[in-house]
């Protein structure tokens, strides 16, 4: 069979999820056994995969989901205790405190916060602890997953401590030809991935300055009462020195620090920026926004999390309040630094099956070094901080249970789909993957200006694995020999993969669905699929021509450039 032909195999179960999930508005639920159930039969008739490597990538699939699973019911158990104990009512207060502007709100707590907690351990977590919050804090269901799988965008490159580029990259590339390329003219690794990092967090910063922006904008557009795009563009000078009191600081990092901390340091001093800003009234507008009141709101607006507030609870105080989530964020810095002993410790209790059923396919957990793990021992220390009783610990843990229960089903399909997606290079015929089957179609009919398509490539990744780490060592590799084939920079070529796989994770299926799941949104994933396209456009649209400018202006000075000329 021609490529073309095999391209249009594989592009069917993605086309047909996106045509139920977007076009015709089919839930997930049943979008998803679907797609899962055409993938195997792609896998099985034109990969000629084997039944056993079908059946080893669904087992591989139930690891998976119990990790996604596990940070999401930590997630949402940690706001029942909040909600239970008075703390989601003082951290309303300490918000209106600072600003009762929802689009100043959008900002600090979406933006700022939510890329704090992508760089201390991403691969989801944002969206699951950003979403539930702004539910709390009266926002409705649909646009607080929304905005919360929007925050998993320019962060998300160095999510996790970095893991997409010490571990996606590194993981991907590193092979003993590079290495000894490399050691030929005096390099090593570790200034691949430094130039990758350089070039990654100067793009995002061109590119994601504006996202807090275009968040502000969907909230007002889509969310208020008016429908208004000019409510948000009146928070656009506010908006933009939010993005870049952020993106300044993150590419400085990222410099002269590395891939580990452009997330988290700029993030953390984002929001002290903007903070003493927003309480100077510094570039904010004389009229303050508020939402229409919940009556008002569609009941396709609405998920099963409430947050009534009894008159029976105490009033906690704003520092009480807060100091779950400060400890949550002070605990997953201090268990993914590398030269701490905390994460050795943590990752040295693995849950694992090598070559499952014969295969070459393995699935492993660490269940210990997951941030549901560090969750689970924040919502212990509220337990006590907060003086909680024990029918509030019951309550909590009832209500999260049962709206965990709803994700379960839809999780394991859109898995399960993905998995075998991936591992259809363990086939009779041997052929490359479905996902590095349509990239090397792509490559091969954009030419010179695939600078431009570099982007989507990482994005299909994260869109079907829904990780930008995923994507990076599915695809680093085969970036690099594009750009070696088409004369181009291979770090900016990789950079710009890592850009767009972070892009990718904001209509990545089964991050929708678990995002979805944490304020009991389940079977809106379409809606939501169709608002986050936009942001996920303007990111890789802008991306490619950032890529297309860039890299010929770079191409001279690119050391892989060199090296692979003098070989």
């Amino acid at each position: 069979m021609s490529l073309t032909g095999l391209f249009l195999f594989s592009s069917l179960p993605i086309a047909v999820a996106a045509i139920m999930l977007v076009g015709f508005r089919v839930s997930a639920r049943l979008t998803m056994p679907i797609t899962f159930l055409l993938t195997v039969v792609v896998g099985w008739v034109v990969w000629e995969m084997q039944w056993i490597q079908v059946i080893a990538s669904v087992i591989q699939s139930l690891f998976i989901t119990f990790d996604i699973l596990y940070i999401v019911f930590a997630a949402i158990l940690l706001l029942n205790f909040l909600k239970h104990s008075g703390g989601v009512e003082a951290i309303r207060r300490g918000f209106a405190g600072i600003s009762p502007d929802r689009r100043v709100q959008v900002i600090l707590i979406a933006w700022l916060f939510g890329s704090f907690i992508e760089g201390a351990a991403g691969f989801g977590t944002p969206a699951a602890i950003v979403a539930p919050l702004l539910v709390a804090l009266g926002f409705p269901a649909l646009a607080a997953v929304v905005l919360g799988m929007m925050v998993q965008s320019t962060a998300v490159t160095f999510g996790a401590v970095g893991t997409p580029v010490l571990v996606g990259v590194r993981g991907g590339l590193q092979n003993p030809q590079l290495d000894a390329l490399l050691a030929s003219g005096g390099y090593s690794f570790s200034d691949v991935l430094q130039a990758v990092t350089v070039n990654a967090a100067i793009t995002h910063a061109l590119v994601g300055s504006l996202m807090p922006f275009l968040m502000v904008l969907m909230l007002t557009r889509y969310f208020g009462k008016n429908r208004s795009w000019k409510e948000g563009l009146e928070m656009f000078p506010f908006a933009l020195f939010g993005g870049l009191s952020f993106t300044i600081p993150y590419v400085l990092t990222g410099v002269l620090l590395g891939p580990e901390f452009p997330s988290l340091l700029g993030s953390l001093v984002g929001m002290v920026i903007v903070v003493f800003a927003t309480k100077k009234g510094f570039l904010l507008p004389q009229k303050e926004w508020e939402l229409a009141d919940r009556a008002e709101w569609p009941a396709n607006w609405l998920g099963s999390l409430e947050f009534r507030i009894g008159a029976h609870q105490r009033e906690l105080s704003i520092g009480r309040a807060w100091m779950p989530y400060v400890l949550l964020a002070l605990l997953l810095v201090i268990s993914r630094l590398p030269n701490l002993p905390v994460k050795s410790l943590l990752t040295s209790f693995t849950v694992s099956w090598e070559q499952i059923l014969g295969t070459g396919i393995a699935a492993s957990s660490t269940p210990l070094y997951l941030p549901g793990t560090i969750i689970l021992v924040v919502c212990l220390i509220t337990y006590f901080i907060h003086a909680m009783k024990s029918y509030q610990v019951k309550l909590a843990l009832s209500e999260s249970a049962s709206m965990i229960f709803k994700a379960g089903s839809v999780l394991l399909f859109a898995v399960a789909m993905v998995r075998v997606y991936i591992n259809s290079g363990e086939n009779a015929l041997e052929l490359v993957s479905m996902p590095i089957l349509m990239a090397e179609w792509t490559a091969s009919k954009v030419g010179q200006v695939y600078p431009f398509f570099a982007p989507v490539i990482g994005a299909l990744g994260a869109f079907i694995a829904g990780s930008n780490t995923v994507s990076n060592l599915m695809f680093s590799l085969f970036q690099y020999g594009v750009a070696d084939r088409l004369d181009m920079a291979p770090s900016w070529i990789i950079a710009l993969q890592a850009v767009g796989a972070a892009a990718g994770n904001m209509v990545a299926i089964h991050n929708v669905v678990a995002a979805s799941a944490t304020v009991g949104l389940l079977g809106s994933e379409g809606m939501v699929l169709r608002k986050t396209i936009v942001p996920t456009m303007y990111y890789l649209v802008f991306t490619g021509l950032i890529g297309l400018l860039l890299i010929g202006f770079w191409d001279a000075t690119d050391f892989l450039m060199q090296l692979n000329a003098g070989r």
